[in-house]
C-alpha cells in the first residue's frame, strides 16, 4: 500500500479493477471499476456503514450530497438498503451542494425535485434535516442566506462525508474556474460549458439559468471524507487534469489534492486518460499483449511524427519501451503493426465475395448477408455509419435498419408547431388545432402531452424514411421499436426492462442477421446510447443458443461525440468524396436536427460537420501512419462475447 493510499480512511475496502497504484503522476487517491454500477454500490456501502456507525454512537450523520447523473445509482442503492436491509436515515442530516438561481422547488429541473425524486421521498429522513439551497431566495437576501447555510453546517461540526461529481470545467458543486481556495457558500455565474452540459435537461441552453447558489471550496474541503464520482469518456480529460495536473483555480477540483481523505471513484472510461492507463509503459514494466503493443506503437508514431515503418530501436528505447524490444526487434514490430492496420481496411463491409478472407475484417460467406443496423436515435445510423450503410445496400446485402427510440424529445416545440399548422392547412381538423393549442400552452417546466409526443415521434419517423430512401433502402426494411425505457416524455428515462429486451430479441429473431451494427459510443451526453447498447448485448446473450446467433458478428460504431482510437479499429471502410457527399445528404434529411440541434453537447457544429471531420481525421490518422490516403473512413470494432 502506498503513502497516498494509506492516508485514506474509509469504512470499506474498495474492490476496483486492479489495485490502486500510486505513480509520480498522480496526486489524488483513485480507484477504477469496470463499470459505474459496481462502483456506485460500493460508494453506497461506505455511506451506509458511516450512517450505522454514527447511529451506534447516538450521533447525527452529516452528509453533503450532489446532484446530476453521477450519483443516481448511489441513491438507488441507498433506497434499496433502506427498504430491504432496514437502513434508517433517522439520524441523517443532509446539505446539498447547490441549486440554480432562480429556481422553483416544484420545477422538475430543480435540485430540490431531483433529491426528493431519487432519495428523500423513499427513505425515513426527517424533513427538517434536509437542507437544499433555496433557488427562490431574493437577490437582496442572498448574502445573509448563504451565511446562514454555512453556519448550519458549522454548528453541526462540519460534514462527515461529502459526495461530489465533477463537471467538464473541473467544477465541484458549482465552483467554476476562478473559484478561490477559501470560497464559502455564495452565488456564482455559471460557465458556458456547464450550461451547455445542462441544456438537454432544460430542452435547450436558452432555458438554463445563468446563476446558482453553491457551497464554496473551503466548505467542501473541510468535510472529513470526500468521494468524487467520475463516469464516462467525456469526463476522462478533466479527471486526468485534476489528478495529475497542478493545483489551479482554473480547475477547482484540483484543490482536492490537498485533502487528506479524498478518493476519486471512476469507471474505466473516466480513468482512461490517466498516464498509468493510457501510456502504462511510462509508469512500469508491462506485459506486452497485442492490444497494448498496438496502442504503444500508434502512440509512438504520433509522438515522434513518424510512420510505422520508419520507427527505429532508438525511438522505442527513448520512450519507455526497451522491454518491448526484448520480445521483438523494431523491424518485426513495425511490420506486424503495419499489416495489422492494413488488414482493417476494406471496401466490402459485408465481406468480399470469392476472395481470401483470412486477412479481411469480414467473412466472404455468405455472399449476401442479412444485416441489422441498430440506431439508438433516428439519425445515428446515417451520422455514424452512413457511408457503410450505403455500401452495404449497394453491394446487395439484405439490410434492415432498426430505430430503437422515437427521438421525440429532440424535436423542438417550434418544429412540432410548424408541422401541426401544416396539417391544419391540409385538413383543418380539430386534432391539428388541439396540437397547436397544447404546444402554445406548454410552460417551461411542463411536459409534452401524449399527442404532441406522438407528433414529434412521427416527425422523426418521416425524416428517417427520407434518409434511408435516399440511400436506396425499401420501406419494408425500416423498423421502429419505440423502446419503453425511453418513452417517458422527459429527459429522465427508465431503467432498461425485460420488456425492452424482449422487444429487441423479437426483432433479432425475426431477421436472423449475419451481421449486427450497434452504437458503441458511450460518450453520448444523455446516456441513451449506453442503454441501447445494453439492450443489444442482453438480447444477444439471451439468444446465444440460437443457431443463427452463433454465426452473427456484432460490429460497434461510434457516434458524433467520440471515435475509436486508431489502434482499436478492426474494420475501416474508406469513402470517396462522392460517398461523403451522399452521407451528408442523407443526414440532411433529418431536418428537425439541423440548424441548432437540441442535444449537441459542447460542440456547436451540426452533426454532419462533426461526422465529416471525424471520418476525415480517421483517414488522416491512417495516412500519417504510412497507409493509403483516403478522403474519409468510418471505423468499427467487433464485439466478441
Amino acid at each position: 500500500m502506498t503513502a497516498l493510499a494509506t492516508r485514506i480512511k474509509t469504512d470499506i475496502n474498495y474492490k476496483p479493477v486492479g489495485q490502486f497504484e500510486e505513480t509520480r503522476f498522480e496526486k489524488i487517491h483513485n480507484v477504477i471499476f469496470e463499470n459505474s454500477n459496481d462502483a456506485s454500490i460500493q460508494v453506497a456501502e461506505e455511506i451506509a456503514k458511516l450512517i450505522r456507525r454514527k447511529q451506534a454512537a447516538n450521533q447525527p450523520c452529516v452528509l453533503g450530497l450532489a446532484t446530476g447523473s453521477s450519483p443516481i445509482r448511489v441513491y438507488e442503492e441507498l433506497v434499496r438498503m433502506h427498504k430491504e436491509e432496514g437502513l434508517s436515515f433517522s439520524n441523517v442530516i443532509t446539505f446539498n451542494l447547490d441549486e440554480y438561481l432562480p429556481m422553483d422547488k416544484e420545477n422538475t429541473q430543480s435540485y430540490y425535485f431531483f433529491m426528493h425524486e431519487h432519495l428523500f421521498n423513499h427513505v425515513d429522513i426527517q424533513a427538517e434535516n434536509i437542507h437544499i439551497p433555496d433557488g427562490k431566495t431574493a437577490f437582496e437576501d442572498v448574502l445573509s442566506y448563504c451565511l446562514s447555510y454555512e453556519k448550519k453546517i458549522k454548528d453541526l461540526g462540519g460534514l462527515d462525508f461529502q459526495l461530489l461529481g465533477i463537471g467538464r470545467t473541473g467544477h465541484v458543486g458549482f465552483n467554476e474556474p476562478g473559484s478561490h481556495y477559501n470560497s464559502r457558500t455564495r452565488v456564482i455565474t455559471l460557465d458556458h460549458i456547464t450550461r451547455v452540459d445542462a441544456a438537454p435537461s432544460f430542452l435547450g441552453i436558452d432555458n438554463v439559468p445563468r446563476k446558482a447558489i453553491t457551497m464554496g471550496i473551503a466548505t467542501v474541503r473541510k468535510a472529513k471524507r470526500i468521494v468524487l464520482l467520475g463516469w464516462g469518456q467525456n469526463k476522462a480529460a478533466i479527471i486526468k487534469e485534476t489528478i495529475e495536473g497542478d493545483v489551479s483555480s482554473q480547475v477547482p477540483a484540483t484543490y482536492l489534492q490537498n485533502h487528506d481523505n479524498c478518493t476519486f471513484v471512476l469507471d474505466t472510461a473516466a480513468g482512461s486518460e490517466l498516464t498509468r492507463n493510457k501510456t502504462p509503459w511510462l509508469v512500469r514494466s508491462c506485459q506486452w499483449t497485442k492490444p497494448l503493443t498496438a496502442k504503444a506503437i500508434v502512440w509512438l508514431c504520433h509522438k515522434n511524427k513518424k510512420t510505422i515503418l520508419s520507427l527505429t530501436d532508438k525511438d522505442y528505447n527513448d520512450n519507455g519501451m526497451a522491454d518491448l524490444l526484448s520480445v521483438q526487434d523494431s523491424y518485426d514490430l513495425n511490420i506486424w503493426m503495419f499489416n495489422r492496420l492494413q488488414h482493417t481496411i476494406t471496401g466490402w463491409p459485408g465481406g468480399k465475395p470469392n476472395a481470401d478472407d483470412s486477412n479481411r475484417p469480414e467473412r466472404a460467406l455468405p455472399v449476401k448477408k442479412r444485416v441489422l443496423i441498430f440506431s439508438p436515435h433516428p439519425d445515428d445510423d446515417v451520422i455514424s455509419m452512413g457511408g457503410t450503410f450505403d455500401r452495404l445496400i449497394e453491394q446487395g446485402h439484405d439490410v434492415h435498419v432498426v430505430y430503437q427510440t422515437s427521438g421525440n424529445i429532440a424535436v423542438s416545440d417550434e418544429d412540432a408547431r410548424k408541422y401541426a399548422e401544416i396539417a391544419k392547412q391540409i385538413s383543418n381538423s380539430s386534432a391539428s388545432q388541439n396540437l397547436i393549442d397544447a404546444i402554445k400552452a406548454k410552460k417551461e417546466s411542463s411536459f409534452d402531452t401524449t399527442e404532441v409526443r406522438k407528433l414529434k415521434g412521427n416527425i422523426r419517423r418521416g425524416e428517417s424514411y427520407a434518409a434511408v430512401r435516399y440511400l436506396g433502402l425499401d420501406d419494408s426494411n425500416v423498423h421502429f421499436l419505440d423502446l419503453p425505457f425511453y418513452e417517458t416524455g422527459t429527459i429522465k428515462k427508465k431503467n432498461l426492462s425485460d420488456e425492452d429486451v424482449a422487444i429487441m430479441m423479437q426483432i433479432i429473431q425475426d431477421i436472423k442477421p449475419h451481421q449486427i451494427y450497434a452504437a458503441g459510443d458511450l460518450a453520448d451526453p444523455h446516456g441513451t446510447h449506453k442503454v441501447c447498447l445494453d439492450a443489444v448485448l442482453e438480447a444477444m446473450q439471451k439468444l446465444q443458443n440460437e443457431k443463427f446467433i452463433k454465426d452473427c458478428w456484432l460490429w460497434l460504431y461510434r457516434g458524433a461525440w467520440h471515435e475509436w482510437d486508431t489502434n482499436e479499429i478492426e474494420m475501416a471502410v474508406p469513402m470517396s468524396p462522392g460517398q461523403v457527399l451522399r452521407k451528408r445528404k442523407a443526414i440532411f434529411c433529418h431536418q428537425s436536427q439541423k440548424d441548432g440541434v437540441m442535444f449537441q453537447g459542447d460542440d456547436t457544429r451540426e452533426f454532419w460537420m462533426r461526422a465529416e471531420e471525424r471520418n476525415r481525421d480517421t483517414a488522416i490518422a491512417y495516412n500519417e501512419l504510412g497507409l493509403s490516403d483516403y478522403a474519409a473512413m468510418e471505423a468499427f470494432v467487433r464485439h466478441k462475447f
